[in-house]
């Protein structure tokens, strides 16, 4: 166990090196927050899309279709846990920053994180399954995570985003066994590829901007971040354990429920005029302690899975 501990220690060590990258050149002055903004927004609509799309050209069988509606369902059991779990916690808050701590709770950065560390941690095989957590994702976020938030859900807004339209396009592929021309398909490899170094380029960059020395000064952050990282994922292998899931598929869910706060919190919380602060320093200090605990559970869930 504690070599296997150490081998996924440190392909996370490694992610942590790419993030250290956009840190340190931020911090130089070579990448702008604009800059860095452009880069996400690459990030969102080109390269993930990407990705989800490359993952889903695989030979469809009865037990990968089976698998994929498990996924559905076991990722829509996790936010239907996270959510009810949020709920009690910083009644002490104020109203700015009580939603935006909920909201880091319930999200996890399963986009810019997510899909490296299964790919990673799990391995490129299971990559179908984290882009089927995109579309459950997708939508409780733009539907109870904006009411949270303190916004009004918008259905166009959980139907037409790149994470929907790309796992339609996939999903067609899959069910069909139709694939792009090869020129096309080459194009979507290449762009697919960016996902892992542009995400943590990107997440370095965001943490080189956050006041790294005030976040450590804040319990309810640690609080926070504890539930997060080991409250959480610990709640969701316990539970999906019972149901023998594939053990792609459960150590994928496991890793992802793992993952730091999203960084969408930080994007929400600016647009539904929330404590932004709280935000930054969520995701900044989330991401920061998560190079302990995500090795940690990758291992559990090897060993439970199987």
């Amino acid at each position: 166990m504690l070599t296997d501990f150490l081998v996924v220690a440190g392909q996370v060590i490694t992610l942590f090196l790419l993030m250290g990258a956009g840190f340190a050149i931020t911090k130089l002055g070579k990448l702008s927050a604009h800059t860095s903004s452009q880069m996400s927004f690459l990030l969102l609509y080109v390269v993930s899309p990407c990705l989800v799309v490359e993952s889903m050209q695989v030979t469809l069988d009865h037990a990968l279709l089976v698998n994929l509606g498990m996924a559905a369902l076991a990722f829509a059991l996790t936010y239907a846990i996270f959510i009810p779990m949020s709920m009690p916690l910083f009644p002490s808050r104020d109203a700015d920053t009580r939603p935006v701590l909920k909201f880091g709770l319930i999200f996890a950065n399963t986009g810019f994180m997510g899909f490296p560390l299964v790919e990673a941690v799990v391995g490129p095989e299971a990559l179908i399954y984290a882009a089927a957590s995109t579309v459950i994702f997708t939508i409780i976020q733009w539907s109870y995570g904006v009411v949270l938030m303190g916004g009004k859900a918008n259905p166009k807004s959980m139907l037409l985003n790149p994470g929907t339209i790309s796992t339609v396009i996939g999903l067609t592929l899959l069910f069909t066994g139709l694939r792009p021309p090869a020129p096309v398909n080459s194009a979507i490899s290449f762009l697919a590829d960016m996902n892992t170094p542009l995400a943590m380029v990107v997440i370095g960059s965001q943490m080189a901007r956050a006041n790294i020395r005030d976040t450590f000064r804040h319990y309810r952050l640690f609080e926070a971040s504890f539930v997060r990282l080991i409250a959480m994922p610990a709640v969701i292998a316990l539970v999906l354990l019972p149901l023998h899931l594939d053990p792609l598929l459960y150590s994928a869910a496991v890793v992802l429920a793992a993952a730091p706060a999203a960084g969408v919190t930080s994007i929400f919380a600016d647009q539904f005029g929330r404590n932004t602060a709280a935000a930054a320093q969520l995701v900044t200090l989330s991401t920061l302690l998560s190079v302990i605990t995500l090795p940690a559970f990758a291992v559990v869930a090897r060993v439970l899975a199987g």
